[in-house]
C-alpha cells in the first residue's frame, strides 16, 4: 500500500472559496467497498497516540489566542467524526471542516472505484484570515503531512 501525493480534483471554489492552501493524498485499497463516511471513520475517528499528544500540544499552544480547540464540540448538520465537524456527505465524498477568525479549513474525503477495489482520497483546504492564521498554517505545514499520510493508511486497516 502506497500513499502518493496526487494533484487535487477537487472544486476549490464551492468548497472554501479563495482557499490558499490545497493539497491530495491518495490511497488505492484492494477488495474494499467503503463509502465517504466509513472511510472518514476509518481515517479520523482514532490515531497513533503521539498524533493525539501533538493535538493537545497544539490546544494548549493556541488557547491564548483565542483559536478553536480541536475536538471542541461544534454544531454540525453531519455530526462528528473525530475531531473534524460533517459539513456535507454523499457516498464518494464527505467534507468536514471549520471555520475560525484566523483559518476556515476543509477536509475531503473522496472514495472512487479503482483496478481491484477502491482508492480513498484527502483532500485539505486552508483559507487564512490573518498573520496569525498564515503563521499557524505555517508552523503546522510539516506536520499536517506526515498526519495526512498516516491518517490515510489507517483506511486499510
Amino acid at each position: 500500500m502506497k500513499i502518493r501525493e496526487v494533484a487535487p480534483e477537487v472544486d476549490t471554489g464551492a468548497l472554501l472559496a479563495g482557499a490558499q492552501f490545497v493539497d491530495a493524498y491518495r490511497v488505492a485499497l484492494d477488495g474494499t467497498t467503503l463509502d465517504a463516511r466509513k472511510a472518514a471513520v476509518k481515517i479520523f475517528a482514532s490515531g497513533p497516540r503521539w498524533i493525539e499528544v501533538l493535538l493537545r500540544l497544539r490546544n494548549t499552544i493556541v488557547a491564548p489566542f483565542g483559536l478553536k480547540q480541536s475536538g471542541a464540540n461544534e454544531p454540525a448538520p453531519g455530526g462528528m467524526i473525530g475531531i473534524f465537524p460533517v459539513l456535507s456527505e454523499t457516498p464518494e465524498r464527505l467534507v468536514a471542516g471549520f471555520n475560525d477568525h484566523h483559518l476556515d479549513f476543509r477536509v475531503v474525503v473522496d472514495v472512487a472505484p479503482a483496478e481491484s477495489g477502491q482508492q480513498i482520497t484527502t483532500t485539505t483546504l486552508v483559507l487564512t484570515h490573518n498573520l496569525l492564521g498564515r503563521t499557524y498554517l505555517a508552523v503546522i505545514l510539516p506536520f499536517h503531512r506526515l498526519i495526512a499520510r498516516v491518517m490515510l493508511r489507517q483506511a486499510a486497516e
